[in-house]
Protein backbone atom coordinates (compact mmCIF):
# COMPACT_ATOMS: atom_id res chain seq x y z
CA UNK A 1 0.00 0.00 0.00
CA UNK A 2 1.50 3.41 -0.81
CA UNK A 3 0.43 5.78 1.61
CA UNK A 4 2.99 8.41 0.69
CA UNK A 5 3.31 10.59 -2.47
CA UNK A 6 7.11 11.13 -4.04
CA UNK A 7 8.66 14.88 -4.62
CA UNK A 8 10.85 15.93 -7.16
CA UNK A 9 14.29 14.09 -6.51
CA UNK A 10 16.22 17.22 -5.82
CA UNK A 11 18.85 15.55 -4.14
CA UNK A 12 19.76 14.33 -7.57
CA UNK A 13 20.46 17.44 -8.79
CA UNK A 14 24.08 19.47 -7.99
CA UNK A 15 22.47 22.98 -7.08
CA UNK A 16 24.27 25.95 -9.37
CA UNK A 17 28.12 26.52 -8.73
CA UNK A 18 28.16 22.76 -6.36
CA UNK A 19 31.15 21.26 -7.10
CA UNK A 20 30.72 17.90 -4.57
CA UNK A 21 31.83 14.91 -6.40
CA UNK A 22 29.56 12.38 -7.26
CA UNK A 23 29.88 9.94 -3.97
CA UNK A 24 28.38 12.76 -2.08
CA UNK A 25 25.25 12.98 -4.33
CA UNK A 26 24.66 9.45 -3.69
CA UNK A 27 25.05 10.03 -0.14
CA UNK A 28 22.65 12.48 -0.06
CA UNK A 29 20.18 10.14 -1.39
CA UNK A 30 20.72 8.37 2.32
CA UNK A 31 20.40 11.35 4.01
CA UNK A 32 17.07 11.87 2.06
CA UNK A 33 15.79 9.16 4.25
CA UNK A 34 12.89 10.28 6.44
CA UNK A 35 11.63 8.23 9.52
CA UNK A 36 8.54 6.91 7.34
CA UNK A 37 11.26 5.43 4.87
CA UNK A 38 13.15 4.06 8.06
CA UNK A 39 10.20 1.71 8.81
CA UNK A 40 9.54 0.96 5.37
CA UNK A 41 13.19 -0.35 4.54
CA UNK A 42 12.75 -2.27 7.79
CA UNK A 43 9.26 -4.04 5.85
CA UNK A 44 11.82 -5.02 3.04
CA UNK A 45 14.09 -6.53 5.48
CA UNK A 46 12.23 -8.48 7.01
CA UNK A 47 10.33 -10.23 3.29
CA UNK A 48 14.14 -10.42 2.69
CA UNK A 49 15.49 -12.20 5.58
CA UNK A 50 12.01 -14.47 5.60
CA UNK A 51 13.36 -16.01 1.63
CA UNK A 52 16.54 -16.21 2.73
CA UNK A 53 15.37 -18.52 5.83
CA UNK A 54 13.03 -20.83 4.11
CA UNK A 55 16.36 -21.34 2.14
CA UNK A 56 18.10 -22.13 4.76
CA UNK A 57 15.04 -24.60 5.81
CA UNK A 58 15.19 -26.30 2.43
CA UNK A 59 18.86 -26.78 2.80
CA UNK A 60 19.22 -28.19 6.64
CA UNK A 61 15.46 -29.10 7.45
CA UNK A 62 15.91 -27.43 10.64
CA UNK A 63 12.13 -26.10 11.80
CA UNK A 64 12.73 -23.13 13.36
CA UNK A 65 14.23 -21.27 10.18
CA UNK A 66 11.13 -21.59 8.65
CA UNK A 67 8.91 -20.33 11.78
CA UNK A 68 11.30 -17.58 11.88
CA UNK A 69 10.16 -16.74 8.49
CA UNK A 70 6.46 -16.98 9.41
CA UNK A 71 7.19 -14.29 12.69
CA UNK A 72 8.81 -11.41 10.56
CA UNK A 73 5.70 -11.09 7.59
CA UNK A 74 3.43 -10.13 10.55
CA UNK A 75 6.54 -7.84 11.95
CA UNK A 76 6.95 -6.44 8.08
CA UNK A 77 3.21 -5.83 8.08
CA UNK A 78 3.58 -4.23 11.24
CA UNK A 79 6.04 -1.80 9.41
CA UNK A 80 4.27 -1.49 6.70
CA UNK A 81 1.42 0.15 9.28
CA UNK A 82 3.58 1.85 10.88
CA UNK A 83 5.54 4.12 8.11
CA UNK A 84 2.29 5.35 6.87
CA UNK A 85 1.56 6.64 10.47
CA UNK A 86 4.46 8.32 10.97
CA UNK A 87 4.92 9.88 7.68
CA UNK A 88 1.34 11.36 8.50
CA UNK A 89 2.66 12.88 11.66
CA UNK A 90 4.88 14.89 9.89
CA UNK A 91 3.33 16.48 6.74
CA UNK A 92 6.27 19.12 6.72
CA UNK A 93 8.91 16.88 5.89
CA UNK A 94 7.71 14.74 2.67
CA UNK A 95 9.56 11.65 2.00
CA UNK A 96 10.96 11.87 -1.69
CA UNK A 97 11.30 7.81 -2.21
CA UNK A 98 7.97 7.13 -0.32
CA UNK A 99 5.36 5.64 -2.54
CA UNK A 100 8.01 3.80 -4.69
CA UNK A 101 10.08 2.73 -1.47
CA UNK A 102 6.71 1.47 -0.14
CA UNK A 103 5.51 -0.51 -3.06
CA UNK A 104 8.74 -2.53 -3.63
CA UNK A 105 9.03 -3.47 -0.25
CA UNK A 106 5.30 -4.71 -0.47
CA UNK A 107 6.51 -6.62 -3.40
CA UNK A 108 9.03 -8.75 -1.27
CA UNK A 109 7.12 -9.17 1.99
CA UNK A 110 3.87 -9.69 0.73
CA UNK A 111 4.39 -11.01 -2.66
CA UNK A 112 7.54 -12.87 -3.00
CA UNK A 113 8.12 -14.01 0.56
CA UNK A 114 4.33 -15.41 0.81
CA UNK A 115 4.80 -17.22 -2.22
CA UNK A 116 8.47 -18.57 -1.37
CA UNK A 117 6.44 -20.09 1.85
CA UNK A 118 4.16 -21.80 0.42
CA UNK A 119 6.54 -23.59 -2.48
CA UNK A 120 8.91 -24.19 0.71
CA UNK A 121 6.15 -25.96 2.74
CA UNK A 122 5.33 -28.33 -0.14
CA UNK A 123 4.11 -26.58 -3.30
CA UNK A 124 6.68 -27.25 -5.64
CA UNK A 125 4.58 -28.97 -8.62
CA UNK A 126 4.58 -27.05 -11.94
CA UNK A 127 1.10 -26.02 -11.81
CA UNK A 128 1.87 -24.76 -8.48
CA UNK A 129 4.70 -22.52 -9.49
CA UNK A 130 2.57 -21.40 -11.96
CA UNK A 131 0.20 -20.17 -9.26
CA UNK A 132 2.68 -18.85 -7.08
CA UNK A 133 3.89 -16.68 -9.96
CA UNK A 134 0.92 -15.51 -10.98
CA UNK A 135 0.25 -14.15 -7.19
CA UNK A 136 3.68 -12.56 -7.38
CA UNK A 137 2.80 -10.67 -10.82
CA UNK A 138 -0.37 -9.65 -9.68
CA UNK A 139 0.86 -7.84 -6.56
CA UNK A 140 3.48 -6.26 -8.44
CA UNK A 141 0.45 -5.14 -11.11
CA UNK A 142 -1.64 -4.29 -8.29
CA UNK A 143 1.10 -1.86 -6.56
CA UNK A 144 1.66 -0.51 -9.87
CA UNK A 145 -1.86 0.51 -10.54
CA UNK A 146 -2.09 2.04 -7.42
CA UNK A 147 1.02 4.48 -7.96
CA UNK A 148 -0.70 5.64 -11.40
CA UNK A 149 -4.35 5.89 -10.21
CA UNK A 150 -3.95 7.00 -6.46
CA UNK A 151 -4.15 10.96 -7.40
CA UNK A 152 -7.47 10.52 -9.41
CA UNK A 153 -8.63 8.42 -6.78
CA UNK A 154 -7.90 10.92 -4.14
CA UNK A 155 -10.58 13.28 -2.05
CA UNK A 156 -9.93 16.59 -3.43
CA UNK A 157 -10.09 18.42 -0.21
CA UNK A 158 -8.34 16.06 2.05
CA UNK A 159 -5.78 14.59 -0.57
CA UNK A 160 -6.71 11.01 0.73
CA UNK A 161 -7.40 8.17 -1.14
CA UNK A 162 -11.03 7.27 -0.97
CA UNK A 163 -10.53 3.37 -1.01
CA UNK A 164 -8.34 0.88 -2.76
CA UNK A 165 -9.00 -0.76 -6.04
CA UNK A 166 -8.87 -4.48 -5.58
CA UNK A 167 -7.27 -5.70 -2.61
CA UNK A 168 -4.54 -4.62 -0.52
CA UNK A 169 -1.19 -6.41 -1.53
CA UNK A 170 -0.85 -6.78 2.17
CA UNK A 171 -3.93 -8.84 2.96
CA UNK A 172 -1.61 -11.98 1.91
CA UNK A 173 -1.18 -12.33 5.53
CA UNK A 174 -3.84 -14.39 5.03
CA UNK A 175 -2.27 -16.72 3.10
CA UNK A 176 0.77 -16.72 5.91
CA UNK A 177 -1.30 -17.45 8.95
CA UNK A 178 -3.24 -20.46 6.79
CA UNK A 179 -0.02 -21.77 6.16
CA UNK A 180 1.05 -21.35 9.75
CA UNK A 181 -1.38 -23.36 10.54
CA UNK A 182 -0.83 -26.19 8.37
CA UNK A 183 2.65 -26.00 9.49
CA UNK A 184 1.63 -26.42 12.98
CA UNK A 185 -0.38 -29.00 12.16
CA UNK A 186 1.85 -31.07 10.52
CA UNK A 187 0.02 -31.28 7.11
CA UNK A 188 3.29 -29.83 4.94
CA UNK A 189 5.18 -31.82 2.07
CA UNK A 190 2.78 -34.94 0.91
CA UNK A 191 0.25 -34.23 3.71
CA UNK A 192 -0.49 -30.92 2.36
CA UNK A 193 -4.39 -30.30 2.67
CA UNK A 194 -6.36 -31.15 -0.34
CA UNK A 195 -3.34 -33.32 -1.34
CA UNK A 196 -2.20 -33.09 -5.38
CA UNK A 197 -3.08 -34.13 -8.63
CA UNK A 198 -1.28 -35.05 -11.81
CA UNK A 199 -3.03 -32.46 -14.24
CA UNK A 200 -1.74 -32.98 -17.80
CA UNK A 201 2.14 -33.07 -17.82
CA UNK A 202 2.31 -31.32 -14.08
CA UNK A 203 1.34 -31.90 -10.67
CA UNK A 204 -1.16 -29.43 -9.15
CA UNK A 205 -1.88 -29.09 -5.66
CA UNK A 206 -5.37 -27.53 -4.98
CA UNK A 207 -3.99 -25.45 -1.86
CA UNK A 208 -2.03 -22.95 -4.57
CA UNK A 209 -4.95 -21.67 -5.81
CA UNK A 210 -5.80 -19.79 -3.01
CA UNK A 211 -2.95 -17.66 -4.35
CA UNK A 212 -4.54 -17.52 -7.65
CA UNK A 213 -7.55 -16.25 -5.82
CA UNK A 214 -6.00 -13.72 -3.80
CA UNK A 215 -4.01 -12.42 -6.83
CA UNK A 216 -6.75 -12.20 -8.79
CA UNK A 217 -8.75 -9.91 -6.12
CA UNK A 218 -5.84 -7.61 -5.91
CA UNK A 219 -5.97 -6.76 -9.62
CA UNK A 220 -9.85 -6.55 -9.36
CA UNK A 221 -11.28 -3.55 -11.00
CA UNK A 222 -14.83 -4.04 -9.55
CA UNK A 223 -13.39 -4.86 -5.89
CA UNK A 224 -13.36 -1.81 -4.03
CA UNK A 225 -12.44 -1.58 -0.14
CA UNK A 226 -12.98 2.01 1.49
CA UNK A 227 -9.60 3.32 2.46
CA UNK A 228 -9.41 3.52 6.56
Amino acid sequence: MCKRQARSAWFLVPKKGHTKDMTTRHLSMLRSYTPADLLTIGNASCGTISIFLCLDYLATGTSRYVWIAFVLLPGALAFDVLDGYVARLNRQRQSLLGADLDSLADVISFGVAPAVLGFTLGLRGGWDMLCLTYFVVCGVSRLARFNVTASALSDAVTGKVKYFEGTPIPTSIVIVVLLGIALRLGRIESDLWFGAYQVGPALLHPLSLIYVASGSAMISATLRIPKP
